[in-house]
């Protein structure tokens, strides 16, 4: 797991062995947002020198065998490297990457994040994978508060995902009640990231600032 100090890129833990990656869920980072509140895409926002997006495929990379980008900017996002999916649907945000990603992968489902949460914890993330055999959705809850872009997500999503789009409800809330659903507890994320610091996501310049001071 990454520790509590923000590790450069090449002092990450070097998981690169695909034998030691999972390989039935893939890892999924969703890049559609319009970082309004940023002022430009966030995704490469600079934390210690390094943008925001190649920090999370660092721990992503090292944790999943099959990584997928879904963004509808694909040029910016070329030279990482990584398999990218346009939106099957465009406009329909978060709702619309998870099944976009659900359809077009070969895995049983995918570990879903933002990209704007540099701080992940690759313990926590296979732990929620872990958690997911019998389940559609596998996802943090920290008090009354849910952690959709920090969640796994199977297939068995995609005909309510369909039902809720038909219906004009784009919110991943929307479809919950109707699948079977996990919810991972504040002690146990607490067991691999005490101070939850893995869902602290940046949207304005004053929250970089402050995970810059962690």
């Amino acid at each position: 797991p990454l520790t509590e100090s923000i590790p450069m890129s090449a002092e990450l833990p070097d998981t690169d062995c695909p034998a030691r990656k999972i390989q039935d869920v893939a890892g999924v980072v969703l890049a559609g947002g319009k970082s309004r509140r940023y002022g430009s895409n966030k995704a490469f926002a600079r934390l210690g020198g390094i943008p925001l997006i190649e920090r999370i495929l660092k721990v992503i990379g090292s944790t999943f065998l099959h990584i997928y980008i879904i963004t509808n900017s694909r040029e910016e996002y070329a030279y990482l490297g990584f398999p990218m999916y346009e939106d099957l649907i465009k406009g329909l945000g978060p709702v619309g990457g998870i099944y976009t990603a659900l359809k077009m992968m070969g895995q049983r489902g995918g570990f879903f994040v933002g990209c704007d949460v540099p701080l992940l914890n690759q313990g926590l993330i296979r732990y929620i994978v872990e958690r997911s055999s019998g389940y559609d959705v596998v996802m943090p809850k920290v008090g009354d508060y849910v952690e959709p872009l920090h969640a796994y997500y199977g297939k068995g999503c995609i005909a309510q995902i369909e039902r809720i789009i038909e219906e004009g409800e784009y919110k991943v809330s929307s479809f919950l009640n109707q699948v079977r659903v996990l919810y991972i507890t504040e002690e146990e994320i607490r067991r691999f990231d005490p101070r939850l610091l893995c869902f602290n996501n940046v949207n304005t310049p004053e929250d970089l600032r402050r995970l810059e001071k962690l």
